[in-house]
């Protein structure tokens, strides 16, 4: 059974800085491309990044590029989002996923596994 546990979630001001982690347990994690999605209320979840099995292809929302960095270290079973020039818009509650498979995706329905969410609040 694939569990993912994220962290990192908090308050912060406009502008501030946040790094969120998803450890991952239950199967090969270096086989599967990982995701960070975010859902606000009353709005459908989002996709924020993806990235490969390897680390060597990373993709972004629009709406996040240049300011957030989605990165994986294999050897730890981790993935990261560095989250940075934070603005209101970006509260939420930021969901880790892993990959049915390797390449990463924007898609939701690509990702077979989900963590409960981090909650990232930013104020103005």
């Amino acid at each position: 059974q694939v569990q993912l546990v994220e962290s990192g979630g908090g308050l912060v001001q406009a502008g501030g800085s946040l790094r969120l982690s998803c450890a991952a347990s239950g199967r090969p994690f270096f086989t599967y491309g990982m995701g960070w999605f975010r859902q606000a209320p009353g709005k459908d979840r989002e996709f924020v990044a993806a990235i490969n099995w390897n680390g060597r292809s990373s993709y972004y929302a629009d709406s996040v590029k240049g300011r957030f960095t989605i990165s994986r270290d294999n050897a730890k079973r981790t993935v990261y989002l560095q989250m940075n020039s934070l603005r209101p818009e970006d509260t939420a509650v930021y969901y880790c996923a892993e990959q049915s498979s390797g390449s990463g995706s924007s898609s939701l329905r690509d990702y077979r596994y989900w963590g409960q969410g981090t909650q990232v609040t930013v104020s103005s």
